[in-house]
Protein backbone atom coordinates (compact mmCIF):
# COMPACT_ATOMS: atom_id res chain seq x y z
CA UNK A 1 0.00 0.00 0.00
CA UNK A 2 1.68 3.99 -1.01
CA UNK A 3 -0.79 4.75 1.70
CA UNK A 4 -2.14 3.94 4.85
CA UNK A 5 -4.72 5.54 7.35
CA UNK A 6 -4.91 4.20 10.62
CA UNK A 7 -7.08 4.59 13.63
CA UNK A 8 -5.76 5.35 17.01
CA UNK A 9 -5.89 2.44 19.33
CA UNK A 10 -3.52 0.23 20.87
CA UNK A 11 -2.28 -3.05 20.03
CA UNK A 12 -1.94 -6.43 21.52
CA UNK A 13 -0.73 -9.86 20.51
CA UNK A 14 2.78 -11.94 19.56
CA UNK A 15 4.54 -10.68 17.11
CA UNK A 16 7.77 -12.57 15.63
CA UNK A 17 10.75 -10.28 15.26
CA UNK A 18 12.09 -9.93 11.25
CA UNK A 19 15.85 -11.34 11.20
CA UNK A 20 18.66 -8.85 11.79
CA UNK A 21 19.11 -7.14 8.53
CA UNK A 22 22.44 -5.86 9.54
CA UNK A 23 23.50 -9.72 10.32
CA UNK A 24 21.50 -11.08 7.21
CA UNK A 25 23.58 -8.63 5.01
CA UNK A 26 27.50 -10.16 6.35
CA UNK A 27 26.36 -13.56 6.33
CA UNK A 28 24.95 -13.28 2.67
CA UNK A 29 28.43 -11.43 1.99
CA UNK A 30 30.68 -14.33 3.99
CA UNK A 31 28.56 -16.97 2.49
CA UNK A 32 29.66 -15.97 -0.57
CA UNK A 33 33.06 -15.64 -0.10
CA UNK A 34 33.63 -19.38 1.11
CA UNK A 35 34.28 -21.93 -1.11
CA UNK A 36 31.66 -24.41 -0.90
CA UNK A 37 28.08 -24.00 -0.03
CA UNK A 38 26.89 -22.36 2.94
CA UNK A 39 22.89 -22.10 3.76
CA UNK A 40 21.81 -18.67 5.63
CA UNK A 41 18.69 -19.45 7.63
CA UNK A 42 16.18 -17.22 8.31
CA UNK A 43 16.41 -14.78 5.54
CA UNK A 44 13.02 -12.13 4.45
CA UNK A 45 13.76 -10.30 1.09
CA UNK A 46 13.63 -6.93 2.08
CA UNK A 47 14.46 -4.62 -0.81
CA UNK A 48 18.19 -4.37 0.94
CA UNK A 49 18.48 -7.78 1.50
CA UNK A 50 17.67 -8.42 -2.78
CA UNK A 51 20.50 -5.66 -3.08
CA UNK A 52 23.13 -7.76 -1.41
CA UNK A 53 21.97 -10.71 -2.90
CA UNK A 54 21.94 -9.48 -6.35
CA UNK A 55 25.43 -7.67 -5.76
CA UNK A 56 27.57 -11.15 -4.69
CA UNK A 57 25.25 -12.93 -7.81
CA UNK A 58 26.67 -9.87 -10.37
CA UNK A 59 30.14 -11.12 -8.61
CA UNK A 60 29.88 -14.55 -9.15
CA UNK A 61 27.96 -16.14 -6.19
CA UNK A 62 24.82 -18.80 -6.59
CA UNK A 63 22.29 -17.89 -4.27
CA UNK A 64 19.16 -19.94 -4.12
CA UNK A 65 16.02 -18.85 -2.05
CA UNK A 66 14.47 -22.02 -0.77
CA UNK A 67 11.67 -21.32 2.08
CA UNK A 68 13.29 -18.94 4.48
CA UNK A 69 16.46 -19.68 3.13
CA UNK A 70 19.70 -18.89 0.99
CA UNK A 71 21.60 -21.59 -0.12
CA UNK A 72 24.57 -19.94 -1.21
CA UNK A 73 27.50 -21.49 -3.38
CA UNK A 74 30.67 -19.26 -2.75
CA UNK A 75 33.62 -18.44 -5.72
CA UNK A 76 35.28 -15.53 -3.35
CA UNK A 77 33.88 -13.02 -5.39
CA UNK A 78 35.92 -12.55 -8.58
CA UNK A 79 33.87 -9.98 -10.83
CA UNK A 80 33.53 -9.95 -14.80
CA UNK A 81 34.91 -6.77 -16.50
CA UNK A 82 32.31 -3.84 -17.05
CA UNK A 83 30.09 -5.38 -13.98
CA UNK A 84 27.00 -3.73 -13.02
CA UNK A 85 25.80 -3.93 -9.38
CA UNK A 86 22.23 -2.13 -8.47
CA UNK A 87 22.87 -1.20 -5.15
CA UNK A 88 19.30 0.56 -4.99
CA UNK A 89 19.11 2.54 -1.91
CA UNK A 90 20.93 -0.02 0.17
CA UNK A 91 24.11 1.76 2.05
CA UNK A 92 25.47 -1.27 3.52
CA UNK A 93 25.43 -3.23 -0.08
CA UNK A 94 26.90 -0.12 -1.72
CA UNK A 95 30.36 0.03 0.90
CA UNK A 96 30.19 -3.84 1.74
CA UNK A 97 30.73 -4.67 -1.66
CA UNK A 98 33.46 -1.89 -3.02
CA UNK A 99 36.25 -3.09 -1.49
CA UNK A 100 35.71 -7.22 -3.17
CA UNK A 101 34.84 -5.73 -5.91
CA UNK A 102 39.01 -4.49 -5.95
CA UNK A 103 40.29 -8.17 -6.62
CA UNK A 104 40.64 -7.66 -10.12
CA UNK A 105 41.37 -4.87 -12.73
CA UNK A 106 37.97 -5.23 -14.01
CA UNK A 107 35.71 -2.13 -14.17
CA UNK A 108 32.80 -2.78 -11.91
CA UNK A 109 29.87 0.09 -11.97
CA UNK A 110 28.03 0.67 -8.61
CA UNK A 111 24.63 2.30 -8.79
CA UNK A 112 21.95 3.15 -6.78
CA UNK A 113 18.57 5.39 -6.13
CA UNK A 114 16.98 7.59 -3.82
CA UNK A 115 19.24 9.36 -1.55
CA UNK A 116 22.10 6.73 -1.79
CA UNK A 117 24.02 8.98 -4.81
CA UNK A 118 24.11 11.58 -1.92
CA UNK A 119 25.70 9.30 0.84
CA UNK A 120 29.42 9.73 0.67
CA UNK A 121 31.84 7.64 -0.48
CA UNK A 122 35.46 9.50 0.95
CA UNK A 123 37.14 7.51 3.15
CA UNK A 124 37.42 4.87 -0.19
CA UNK A 125 37.81 7.67 -2.72
CA UNK A 126 41.19 8.37 -0.53
CA UNK A 127 41.88 4.81 -0.66
CA UNK A 128 41.62 4.81 -4.51
CA UNK A 129 43.84 8.02 -4.35
CA UNK A 130 46.64 6.51 -2.37
CA UNK A 131 46.59 3.14 -4.37
CA UNK A 132 46.16 4.69 -7.72
CA UNK A 133 43.03 2.63 -8.60
CA UNK A 134 40.79 4.54 -11.03
CA UNK A 135 37.41 5.64 -10.73
CA UNK A 136 34.69 7.73 -12.77
CA UNK A 137 33.06 10.21 -10.10
CA UNK A 138 33.07 10.72 -6.35
CA UNK A 139 29.23 9.66 -5.86
CA UNK A 140 26.97 7.35 -7.88
CA UNK A 141 27.18 5.79 -10.35
CA UNK A 142 30.51 5.34 -9.93
CA UNK A 143 33.15 3.03 -12.26
CA UNK A 144 35.97 1.41 -10.72
CA UNK A 145 39.13 0.10 -11.61
CA UNK A 146 42.22 -1.33 -9.72
CA UNK A 147 43.65 -4.01 -7.33
CA UNK A 148 42.83 -3.58 -3.45
CA UNK A 149 46.50 -3.51 -1.89
CA UNK A 150 47.68 -4.44 1.55
CA UNK A 151 48.92 -2.32 3.78
CA UNK A 152 47.93 0.67 6.55
CA UNK A 153 44.17 1.86 6.47
CA UNK A 154 42.94 5.04 8.42
CA UNK A 155 39.51 6.07 8.78
CA UNK A 156 37.55 8.58 10.85
CA UNK A 157 35.82 7.09 13.50
CA UNK A 158 32.70 8.99 12.85
CA UNK A 159 31.65 8.40 9.87
CA UNK A 160 30.09 5.24 8.51
CA UNK A 161 31.20 1.97 10.15
CA UNK A 162 30.13 0.29 7.12
CA UNK A 163 33.58 1.46 5.37
CA UNK A 164 35.28 -0.42 8.25
CA UNK A 165 33.42 -3.56 7.39
CA UNK A 166 33.90 -3.42 4.09
CA UNK A 167 37.27 -3.09 4.29
CA UNK A 168 37.33 -6.27 6.87
CA UNK A 169 35.40 -8.43 4.73
CA UNK A 170 38.02 -8.01 1.70
CA UNK A 171 41.77 -7.28 3.88
CA UNK A 172 41.46 -11.11 4.89
CA UNK A 173 41.99 -12.19 1.14
CA UNK A 174 44.93 -10.36 0.69
CA UNK A 175 48.22 -11.37 -0.01
CA UNK A 176 49.56 -9.59 2.83
CA UNK A 177 48.82 -8.34 6.15
CA UNK A 178 46.46 -5.09 6.99
CA UNK A 179 46.01 -2.54 9.70
CA UNK A 180 42.67 -0.29 9.78
CA UNK A 181 43.79 2.50 12.15
CA UNK A 182 40.15 5.22 13.76
CA UNK A 183 41.00 8.04 14.16
CA UNK A 184 38.93 9.46 16.95
CA UNK A 185 36.39 7.79 18.97
CA UNK A 186 34.62 5.23 16.65
CA UNK A 187 30.59 5.50 16.05
CA UNK A 188 28.53 2.52 15.91
CA UNK A 189 30.84 0.51 17.73
CA UNK A 190 27.63 -2.11 17.78
CA UNK A 191 27.75 -2.76 13.70
CA UNK A 192 31.84 -3.52 13.90
CA UNK A 193 31.24 -5.96 17.09
CA UNK A 194 28.36 -7.83 14.30
CA UNK A 195 30.98 -8.05 11.39
CA UNK A 196 33.98 -9.47 13.49
CA UNK A 197 31.64 -12.04 14.90
CA UNK A 198 30.49 -12.97 11.57
CA UNK A 199 33.86 -13.32 10.00
CA UNK A 200 35.00 -15.63 13.12
CA UNK A 201 31.70 -17.72 12.77
CA UNK A 202 33.27 -18.33 8.61
CA UNK A 203 36.49 -18.65 9.98
CA UNK A 204 38.46 -15.41 9.44
CA UNK A 205 39.68 -13.12 12.57
CA UNK A 206 40.56 -10.29 13.02
CA UNK A 207 42.50 -8.72 16.49
CA UNK A 208 40.53 -5.37 17.72
CA UNK A 209 42.49 -3.45 19.74
CA UNK A 210 39.69 -1.46 21.81
CA UNK A 211 38.26 0.06 18.62
CA UNK A 212 41.21 2.27 17.71
CA UNK A 213 43.03 -0.23 15.16
CA UNK A 214 41.68 -3.75 13.78
CA UNK A 215 44.86 -6.15 12.40
CA UNK A 216 44.16 -8.18 9.81
CA UNK A 217 46.32 -10.91 8.22
CA UNK A 218 46.28 -12.15 4.77
CA UNK A 219 45.56 -15.06 3.19
CA UNK A 220 43.02 -16.12 4.86
CA UNK A 221 40.01 -18.44 4.09
CA UNK A 222 36.31 -18.17 4.68
CA UNK A 223 34.80 -21.65 5.53
CA UNK A 224 31.36 -22.45 4.56
CA UNK A 225 28.82 -23.14 7.07
CA UNK A 226 24.75 -23.21 8.61
CA UNK A 227 24.02 -19.66 9.87
CA UNK A 228 20.67 -19.24 10.93
CA UNK A 229 19.80 -15.16 11.40
CA UNK A 230 18.95 -13.87 14.84
CA UNK A 231 15.75 -11.32 15.26
CA UNK A 232 16.49 -7.77 14.64
CA UNK A 233 16.40 -5.60 17.69
CA UNK A 234 16.46 -2.01 15.20
CA UNK A 235 13.00 -3.55 14.30
CA UNK A 236 11.49 -5.07 17.61
CA UNK A 237 12.11 -1.03 19.16
CA UNK A 238 9.28 -0.42 17.12
CA UNK A 239 6.96 -2.72 18.75
CA UNK A 240 8.66 -2.45 22.45
CA UNK A 241 8.11 1.43 22.03
CA UNK A 242 4.65 0.64 21.31
CA UNK A 243 4.43 -1.20 24.37
CA UNK A 244 5.51 1.44 26.71
CA UNK A 245 3.37 3.59 25.67
CA UNK A 246 -0.01 1.17 26.36
CA UNK A 247 0.44 -1.41 23.81
CA UNK A 248 0.76 -5.32 24.49
CA UNK A 249 3.18 -6.56 22.82
CA UNK A 250 5.47 -10.01 22.57
CA UNK A 251 8.53 -9.63 20.63
CA UNK A 252 9.52 -13.28 19.54
CA UNK A 253 12.61 -14.55 17.70
CA UNK A 254 14.95 -12.27 19.25
CA UNK A 255 18.41 -13.36 21.19
CA UNK A 256 18.99 -12.06 24.88
CA UNK A 257 23.02 -12.62 24.49
CA UNK A 258 22.65 -10.74 20.69
CA UNK A 259 25.85 -8.51 20.19
CA UNK A 260 23.41 -5.99 18.40
CA UNK A 261 24.24 -2.61 19.27
CA UNK A 262 20.51 -2.03 18.83
CA UNK A 263 19.66 -4.24 21.61
CA UNK A 264 20.36 -0.88 23.76
CA UNK A 265 16.76 -0.14 23.44
CA UNK A 266 16.02 -1.71 26.61
CA UNK A 267 18.58 0.24 28.74
CA UNK A 268 17.14 3.68 26.88
CA UNK A 269 13.54 3.06 28.21
CA UNK A 270 14.77 1.48 31.51
CA UNK A 271 16.32 4.83 31.68
CA UNK A 272 12.83 6.48 30.93
CA UNK A 273 10.82 3.97 33.72
CA UNK A 274 10.01 1.27 31.53
CA UNK A 275 9.97 -2.19 32.70
CA UNK A 276 9.94 -5.55 30.57
CA UNK A 277 9.42 -9.11 31.00
CA UNK A 278 11.89 -11.31 29.48
CA UNK A 279 11.56 -14.84 28.73
CA UNK A 280 13.71 -17.32 26.63
CA UNK A 281 10.82 -16.98 24.15
CA UNK A 282 9.62 -13.43 24.10
CA UNK A 283 10.24 -9.95 25.74
CA UNK A 284 7.56 -7.21 26.10
CA UNK A 285 7.99 -3.78 27.60
CA UNK A 286 5.07 -2.70 29.93
CA UNK A 287 2.88 0.28 29.44
CA UNK A 288 4.39 3.26 31.66
CA UNK A 289 4.27 6.69 32.78
CA UNK A 290 7.91 7.67 30.91
CA UNK A 291 9.59 10.21 32.22
CA UNK A 292 12.63 12.76 29.84
CA UNK A 293 15.51 10.85 29.13
CA UNK A 294 18.91 12.37 27.80
CA UNK A 295 20.25 9.69 24.98
CA UNK A 296 23.34 10.12 22.94
CA UNK A 297 22.58 7.83 19.89
CA UNK A 298 25.94 8.27 18.06
CA UNK A 299 26.85 4.17 19.02
CA UNK A 300 22.70 3.62 17.71
CA UNK A 301 21.30 5.59 15.05
CA UNK A 302 19.22 3.96 13.58
CA UNK A 303 17.32 4.01 16.67
CA UNK A 304 16.84 7.61 16.91
CA UNK A 305 13.38 7.92 15.14
CA UNK A 306 11.38 5.99 17.78
CA UNK A 307 12.88 7.32 20.50
CA UNK A 308 11.40 10.85 19.18
CA UNK A 309 8.27 9.42 19.32
CA UNK A 310 8.72 7.95 22.95
CA UNK A 311 10.55 11.46 23.98
CA UNK A 312 7.38 13.11 22.68
CA UNK A 313 5.07 11.38 24.56
CA UNK A 314 7.44 11.13 27.92
CA UNK A 315 6.73 13.67 30.90
CA UNK A 316 9.33 16.37 30.45
CA UNK A 317 11.80 17.42 28.26
CA UNK A 318 14.16 15.00 26.32
CA UNK A 319 17.80 15.56 24.71
CA UNK A 320 18.65 13.48 21.53
CA UNK A 321 21.96 14.03 21.10
CA UNK A 322 24.83 12.93 18.73
CA UNK A 323 22.60 12.47 15.74
CA UNK A 324 24.19 14.62 13.09
CA UNK A 325 24.88 11.32 10.98
CA UNK A 326 21.17 10.77 10.52
CA UNK A 327 21.10 13.66 8.11
CA UNK A 328 22.89 11.23 5.45
CA UNK A 329 20.37 7.95 6.01
CA UNK A 330 17.30 7.71 2.94
CA UNK A 331 16.85 11.29 4.59
CA UNK A 332 17.50 13.42 6.73
CA UNK A 333 15.93 11.87 9.55
CA UNK A 334 16.67 14.54 11.82
CA UNK A 335 14.64 17.25 9.75
CA UNK A 336 11.96 14.37 8.77
CA UNK A 337 11.23 13.02 12.51
CA UNK A 338 11.13 17.15 13.39
CA UNK A 339 8.63 17.65 10.71
CA UNK A 340 6.27 15.14 10.82
CA UNK A 341 5.83 14.53 14.59
CA UNK A 342 5.50 18.34 14.82
CA UNK A 343 2.27 18.23 12.50
CA UNK A 344 0.86 15.80 15.00
CA UNK A 345 1.26 18.19 17.75
CA UNK A 346 4.65 17.00 19.26
CA UNK A 347 6.87 19.98 19.89
CA UNK A 348 10.54 19.56 18.79
CA UNK A 349 13.30 21.52 18.38
CA UNK A 350 15.99 20.68 15.91
CA UNK A 351 19.13 21.33 16.02
CA UNK A 352 22.49 20.61 14.32
CA UNK A 353 23.15 17.11 15.68
CA UNK A 354 20.59 16.93 18.15
CA UNK A 355 16.88 17.12 18.77
CA UNK A 356 15.16 18.82 22.10
CA UNK A 357 11.77 17.25 22.96
CA UNK A 358 8.84 18.59 25.19
CA UNK A 359 6.54 15.75 25.85
CA UNK A 360 2.92 15.45 26.21
CA UNK A 361 0.24 12.82 27.33
CA UNK A 362 -1.25 12.54 23.28
CA UNK A 363 -0.77 13.72 19.93
CA UNK A 364 -3.41 14.88 17.47
CA UNK A 365 -3.79 13.27 13.69
CA UNK A 366 -3.55 14.24 10.52
CA UNK A 367 -1.25 14.16 7.45
CA UNK A 368 1.98 12.50 7.42
CA UNK A 369 4.96 11.82 5.32
CA UNK A 370 7.36 9.24 5.12
CA UNK A 371 10.14 11.18 3.54
CA UNK A 372 10.40 7.45 1.88
CA UNK A 373 12.36 6.41 4.70
CA UNK A 374 11.10 3.21 6.12
CA UNK A 375 12.21 3.97 9.93
CA UNK A 376 9.90 7.70 9.56
CA UNK A 377 7.38 5.57 8.44
CA UNK A 378 7.41 3.07 11.12
CA UNK A 379 8.19 5.61 13.86
CA UNK A 380 4.69 7.30 12.61
CA UNK A 381 2.81 3.69 12.66
CA UNK A 382 3.16 3.52 16.54
CA UNK A 383 3.02 7.34 17.26
CA UNK A 384 -0.66 6.43 15.83
CA UNK A 385 -1.50 4.72 18.90
CA UNK A 386 -1.39 8.13 20.95
CA UNK A 387 -3.22 9.97 18.81
CA UNK A 388 -6.75 11.34 18.94
CA UNK A 389 -7.37 11.22 15.61
CA UNK A 390 -6.63 9.08 12.62
CA UNK A 391 -3.22 9.30 11.21
CA UNK A 392 -2.58 9.26 7.11
CA UNK A 393 1.35 8.17 6.54
CA UNK A 394 2.10 8.84 2.69
CA UNK A 395 4.39 6.92 1.16
CA UNK A 396 3.80 4.20 3.32
CA UNK A 397 5.24 1.43 1.23
CA UNK A 398 9.31 3.19 2.42
CA UNK A 399 8.84 -0.06 5.16
CA UNK A 400 9.51 -2.91 2.38
CA UNK A 401 13.05 -1.76 2.18
CA UNK A 402 13.63 -3.30 5.35
CA UNK A 403 10.43 -4.81 7.17
CA UNK A 404 7.70 -5.57 4.07
CA UNK A 405 5.38 -7.54 6.41
CA UNK A 406 5.11 -4.02 8.82
CA UNK A 407 1.73 -3.40 8.14
CA UNK A 408 0.60 -6.75 7.92
CA UNK A 409 2.07 -7.54 11.17
CA UNK A 410 0.59 -4.07 12.56
CA UNK A 411 -2.48 -5.15 11.65
CA UNK A 412 -2.68 -9.05 12.63
CA UNK A 413 -1.82 -7.02 16.21
CA UNK A 414 -5.29 -5.29 15.78
CA UNK A 415 -4.10 -2.06 14.47
CA UNK A 416 -7.09 -0.48 12.76
CA UNK A 417 -5.53 0.44 9.60
CA UNK A 418 -6.69 0.83 5.72
CA UNK A 419 -4.87 1.59 2.29
CA UNK A 420 -6.08 4.99 2.12
CA UNK A 421 -6.77 7.04 -1.66
CA UNK A 422 -7.79 10.71 -1.94
CA UNK A 423 -11.10 10.87 -2.90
Amino acid sequence: MKDVKIFPGFLKGEVKVPPSKSLCHRAIIAASLAQGQSVVDNVVLSEDILATIQGVQALGAEVIFQQNKLVINGCQLAAPNNCIIDCNESGSTLRFLIPLGLRTENIITYRGVGNLGNRPLDPYLEIFKEQDILYSNDKLPISVSGILKPGTFNIKGNISSQFVTGLMFALPLLDGDSTIFISGPLESKGYIDLTIDILSSFGIFILNNNYQSFFIKGRQEYKPRKYTVEGDYSQAAFWLAAGVLGSDISCLELKQSSKQGDKFIINILKSAGAEFEMQDAYLKALPTELQAFKIDVSQYPDLAPILTVVAALSKGTSRITGAGRLRMKECDRLRAITAELNKLGAVILEENDSLTVRGSASLAGGHVDSWGDHRIAMALAIAATKCSEPVIIHNSKAVNKSYPNFFEDYNKLGGNLHEWNLG
